[in-house]
């Protein structure tokens, strides 16, 4: 057989992880070929395409990004009113003039979907999740999130150590537009105060009863975790929107710290290394079996996969009512929303 992988959104840690765990798997256990798309879906439209052989594979491990290159291309998405060129057909074409007998799509909640209508065009599509904010419906967890969770509880460390030194409250911004996973994660793991998600509704009001009820009690200083997809003005970072009302409401000193585009690059964690591979050599088996159309995905402990069609469009999003989320609350952690 031979199988194309392509990595396509954002980039994070582990998808070299996982395009090794694909291509080792094919070559050494299936003898399948394997070629390298680069750019993601560009990289189709484009014909810009490499023979992986195992000594390119090799070493690569540990390395952040991806080797592949990646994009946010669309090709469901006309890129202007005159654009004429129908990307899907053109992918399709490419991919059956390539003899290709499966494609590997490495990416989170918009690569996906994309696969997902790829694979409703009659291409065989396996999908592997991939992002930092963990919030690829269909699995419980998603490689890059244990990484990114990593580098933003290691940053609130340091917060302390400033915040305490000058008696302030430090306010972090960390990555998450719709999902809270790594706000809340990294927010109990480093120690915040305060964690604020889009999921669950906050007051500003709240916020500073709780901070100000800190500083009465004698607490030297405060740590707030926010995620970037907070309800707040346009025109402003969650980080400075929060830190400005906190000024306002209180008058007690206030820094924002944005961690922005750290918290995606670097090494993986042995974590995220371990399952990006896992994740890799079980697309494989998907492939050599036959069964297309489906997302590689962690269940509890184990790997399974479930159909693209049930995972494209939907996000998976901290329930208001998690278990993690209540036994935060019972620690006097403050959401915002009046506890």
């Amino acid at each position: 057989m031979k199988i194309g992988i392509l990595t396509a959104g954002g980039d994070c840690p582990g998808i070299n992880a996982a395009i090794r765990g694909v291509g080792k798997t094919a070559i050494l256990e299936y003898g399948m070929e394997v070629i390298g798309i680069s750019s993601g879906f560009l990289g189709l439209i484009n014909q810009e395409y490499t023979v992986l052989d195992e000594n390119q594979l090799s070493g690569i491990l540990t390395l952040g990004g991806t080797i592949l290159g990646t994009s946010r291309e669309n090709p469901f998405k006309k890129s202007s009113t005159f654009n004429t060129i129908d990307k899907p057909k053109l992918i399709r074409k490419h991919y059956n003039e390539l003899n290709l007998d499966a494609l590997v799509c490495i990416g989170g909640n918009g690569t996906q979907r994309t696969a997902a209508l790829l694979a409703e065009e009659g291409l065989n599509i396996i999908g592997i999740p991939k992002t930092i904010d963990n919030d690829v419906f269909g699995t419980d967890v998603t490689f890059g999130f244990d990484s990114a969770v990593w580098i933003a509880t290691e940053a609130i460390d340091r917060l302390h150590s400033t915040a305490n030194s000058h008696k302030r409250i430090m306010v972090i911004e960390v990555m998450g537009h719709h999902a809270g996973w790594l706000a809340l994660y990294s927010g109990i793991a480093g120690g915040g105060d305060v964690i604020l998600i889009p999921e669950i509704e906050y007051k500003i009001e709240s916020v500073a009863k709780c901070l100000k009820k800190r500083a009465i009690n004698k607490k030297p200083y405060s740590i707030v975790v926010v995620a970037e997809g907070i309800p707040k003005p346009k025109e402003m970072s969650a980080a400075q929107y929060i830190g400005n009302s906190i000024k306002e409401l209180t008058g007690l000193e206030t820094r924002e710290t944005i961690l922005g585009y750290v918290q995606r690059g670097g090494t993986p964690s042995p974590m995220d290394r371990v399952l990006a591979t896992r994740y890799g050599a079980y697309a494989v088996e998907l492939i050599a079996a036959k069964k297309f159309g489906r997302m590689v995905s962690l269940k509890g402990n184990d790997i399974t996969s479930v159909p693209l069609k049930d995972v494209g469009g939907k996000l998976r999003l901290v329930p208001i009512n998690d278990p993690l989320v209540e036994k935060a609350r019972k620690m006097d952690i403050c959401f915002g929303s009046g506890n």
